[in-house]
């Protein structure tokens, strides 16, 4: 239990933190699952047209802080080689 004044508001605005990580996070997860079954299904061309919101996906996650910045930067590197070859 809090005790103090800014305790509880930290209580307060750690969850509304909470709330919209878990958002992002699960924006991030499935963008990455969406991409992944797109390139598995061999459909080259809508994997071309969903990379773009992809990337977007994950550099705005990535920006937030819920995903390093590196981990998004690798992904999006590993799925475009995909995608060209």
């Amino acid at each position: 239990m809090p005790n103090t004044k800014s305790a509880i508001r930290r209580v307060r605005r750690v969850k509304k933190q909470t709330q919209t990580n878990r958002i992002r996070k699960s924006k991030y997860k499935t963008a990455v699952k969406n991409m992944e079954a797109l390139v598995k299904s061999k459909d080259k061309t809508k994997a071309k047209q969903y990379f773009s919101k992809f990337q977007s996906i994950l550099m705005q996650v990535a920006k937030s802080g819920v995903v390093d910045k590196r981990t998004a930067s690798r992904k999006i590197s590993r799925i475009s080689k995909k995608i060209k070859s």
